[in-house]
């Protein structure tokens, strides 16, 4: 089904064409969009809006989750997070605290920050090696 609107034909095609280590950096984009978006509604006591957005971070968590690979004991330390990360979104629900989110936020932030530095340096391994990225 093609879309008129080239905004979502760009993002389509930039999920398509990503590495894992890009989708992954796009989860954390995503998350972290959706927290900030989830605390604009609870400063506006807007609870429709605060549940949605924050729905959609849990569903970003709980893929960040099914894609560890357990063999390693890093993802066994990141599961823990995230599921702590998970259980904090649904008690920021639950009582609509932006302060949860506020900490949420610290934690995803860093996440993503850190697999951002991991992709350059692979990047940059590749290019010292004569690879393609």
């Amino acid at each position: 089904m093609a879309t008129n609107n080239p905004y979502q034909s760009y993002q389509a095609n930039a999920v398509q064409t990503a590495s894992p280590g890009e989708l992954t950096l796009m989860l954390y984009n995503g998350c972290l969009k959706f927290i900030k978006m989830a605390r604009k509604a609870i400063e506006e006591n807007n609870i429709e809006e605060r549940n949605m957005n924050l729905l959609k971070a849990q569903k970003i968590i709980q893929e960040l989750m099914v894609t560890l690979n357990m063999d390693y004991e890093v993802a066994k330390h990141m599961m823990t997070m995230y599921d702590y990360i998970y259980r904090r979104l649904v008690e920021a629900n639950i009582k609509s605290d932006a302060a949860i989110l506020d900490e949420v936020e610290g934690y995803v932030a860093e996440f993503r920050d850190t697999w951002k530095q991991v992709i350059q340096l692979n990047r940059q391994r590749q290019y010292a090696q004569g690879g393609q990225v």
